[in-house]
């Protein structure tokens, strides 16, 4: 049975330091190999925190890793340009981003999200636009799932 580390890193920045080093030390894997391999899998979302699992076999001390994908949230932030969402979901508009982007999500997060097909993926994407206060291509993104509903 493997051992396994779950830690929440920021692309292409993880290092020895906590929470990776002391989890990784008594496991005896080298650990700026593992941070190195991190970093190589995680550089193309740089500012993002990502999910990674590291499984280690205790008896050979080979590790391998399970590199997840940044949430739905931290992906609307970077293709708005912003760092936090509203606190106001309601009320404040923080940004704005394109179906286009709204499309790239959905497909790049595939089956991290439940929808059946694109289409409902893409729903569960502008889903998380209302709750953030972005607005889609100037709309608001509740208009934008009626009229998807009224196409399909």
């Amino acid at each position: 049975m493997a051992d396994e580390v779950s830690v929440l890193v920021e692309g292409g920045k993880a290092s020895a330091g906590p929470p990776l080093g002391p989890a990784l030390g008594p496991l005896g894997v080298n650990v700026a190999q593992v941070v190195q391999k991190i970093n190589e899998q995680t550089k193309q979302f740089a500012g993002m925190r990502v999910p990674v699992v590291v499984r280690v076999d205790p008896a050979t001390r080979q590790f391998t890793l399970v590199v997840g994908r940044p949430p739905v949230a931290a992906l609307l932030l970077k293709e708005a340009g912003k760092e936090k969402g509203s606190g106001k979901s309601k009320g404040e508009v923080i940004g704005d981003v394109t179906l286009a982007a709204v499309q790239k999500i959905a497909e790049a997060k595939g089956d991290d999200l439940f929808g059946a097909d694109l289409d409902a993926k893409m729903n569960q994407v502008l889903g998380t636009c209302v709750s953030m206060g972005l607005t889609v291509d100037g709309e608001d993104p509740r208009a934008i799932l009626k009229q998807r509903r009224g196409a399909a």
